[in-house]
């Protein structure tokens, strides 16, 4: 899209549907004003179909039901305190709300809710230009108050009104500009930035499930860095995510590291560009675990003789932090655990085939370790390679190629991704004699180290290696 012309053609082109048409008559029918309004109207222009179809009406809650009734499949309720009624009409679910000229308390994280009279009143109230433009139906007459068409051709975000004044009224919209650098690569202007800057500490109020929300859209977004970059820049990192600001360690003239930052937006990127290969794309899990692989190197930075920087263990504390981060931010218990458990195990190939071989017991724990994480793990440890030294660059992807190609022989051989001992618990529990316990427990775990080790063995061996072990306890 380049032009004004090639823009409105778009919005045209993905609107002719019945559905536009239905919807706008019978408004209109009922004496009402209906307009697409939003992210699907930006999406519309940008020529792809919004994940959600947002509406705009003059017509209240118990107004809208009423036109509603008898002429959707479905209609439901759930938003109508806020002016939103949803509906289904065959394939397609819509949201529409009353016009809004809601009213904000300083202190407090919810708007007072209030319905305006106009729709140009509506767009003013906004996050950004480029998602206050309108198209009214069923005439399709665009409506941009704010210049916002012009705004998206040029690539850049701003807010309809004073951003000091857009901001105050809802916080989470500084949240939301990083996102949507993110998701649409667009740049932050320079005033709108300068506000972000100036009102970090207005985040407070904001619940940590609504940063959650933007911080995940923003890790899925086709720019991440682009994103990540402005929660840097801008400060708001150091509220909601501190951790990643962190990482810009301090060198000096006589120890000297990787910039661990730059880094670490390169392994996102990287990591990206692996979710293809193995299937994973997009994939929230591997690019948070990305980001934060490396949080536990400023709290583990030692200065070592002769120039050089350590950072023992950065990988488990990483982990603790990510955990604690994670659940701060209200993350689900699934989600944590995976992201942890990818940033606990991201060193773990490093010294692949650089001394000793791995042993076939060796890959066998680095498959159970992963578990069901291992594609993820995959990815994450190739991600994590950014020298600039293109023999060791080489090397690396070659080592990790030949641990993919044991990897996938041994799973042929011996169904690497469900090993099992030799013996099940009712097994031990009869060869020794036990009825459930702690005891049965430490048995299995003995079978299962022996199966790592050396591979099936079969039940009578085993039976014979645990009750030597038994014994010998």
């Amino acid at each position: 899209m380049n032009s004004v012309a090639q823009a409105l053609e778009n919005l045209n082109e993905l609107t002719s549907g019945e559905l536009f048409l239905r919807l706008g008559r019978i408004f209109s029918d009922a004496g009402h004003e209906l307009a697409l309004v939003g992210g699907p109207v930006r999406d519309a222009f940008l020529g792809r179909k919004a994940p959600d179809l947002d509406f705009t009406t003059s017509a209240l809650p118990d107004e809208t039901i009423k036109i509603l009734k008898g002429n959707v499949d479905a209609w439901w309720d759930i938003g109508k305190e806020f002016g939103t009624i949803g509906a289904r009409i065959g394939d397609d679910t819509v949201e529409i709300t009353t016009y809004r000229a809601d009213e904000y308390d300083e202190t407090s994280r919810k708007p007072l809710v209030a319905f305006g009279k106009s729709l140009e009143a509506d767009l003013f109230r906004r996050d950004f230009t480029v998602n206050a433009m309108a198209l009214r139906l069923p005439d399709k007459v665009f409506v941009d108050p704010t210049n916002g068409l012009q705004d998206l051709l040029d690539g850049v975000l701003k807010t309809p009104i004073e951003p000091e004044i857009s901001f105050s009224d809802d916080p989470l919209r500084m949240l939301r500009g990083a996102r949507f650098a993110s998701q649409l690569g667009f740049e932050i202007e320079p005033k709108t930035f300068e506000a972000m800057q100036a009102m970090t500490d207005r985040l407070e109020i904001v619940s940590a499930e609504r940063i959650q929300v933007e911080l995940t859209k923003l890790m899925l977004g086709a720019h991440p860095r682009a994103g990540l970059t402005a929660l840097v820049d801008s400060g708001l990192a150091e509220k909601v995510l501190p951790e990643l600001p962190a990482l810009r360690l301090e060198s000096d003239e006589h120890h000297h590291h990787k910039d661990v930052y730059e880094h670490t937006l390169t392994v996102v990127e990287q990591a990206i560009s692996y979710e293809k290969d193995y299937g994973l794309e997009p994939d929230f899990v591997l690019r948070f675990a990305a980001l934060l692989h490396d949080i536990g190197k400023p709290a583990t930075k030692r200065k070592e003789p002769g120039g050089a920087v350590s950072f023992h263990q950065h990988d488990l504390v990483g982990a603790k932090l990510a955990g604690n981060r994670m659940r701060e931010l209200k993350f689900d218990n699934a989600t944590i655990k995976a992201v942890k458990e990818l940033v606990r195990l991201h060193l773990r190939f490093f010294g692949y085939g650089e001394n000793d071989p791995w042993t076939d017991s060796a890959v066998r724990r680095y498959v159970r370790d992963a578990g069901d994480l291992l594609t993820r793990l995959h990815a994450l440890t190739r991600a994590d390679v950014t020298t600039r030294n293109k023999r060791k660059a080489d090397r690396l992807a070659h080592a990790y190629d030949d641990l993919e190609r044991r990897i996938a022989e041994l799973a042929e051989q011996e169904e690497l991704g469900a090993i099992r001992p030799d013996l099940d618990g009712e097994d031990i529990m009869r060869i020794l004699g036990l009825k459930p316990s702690r005891e049965v427990g430490e048995a299995y775990s003995f079978l299962m180290e022996l199966r790592m080790d050396e591979g099936s063995i079969g039940a009578e061996e085993a039976e014979k290696r645990l009750l030597a072990w038994w014994n010998a306890r």
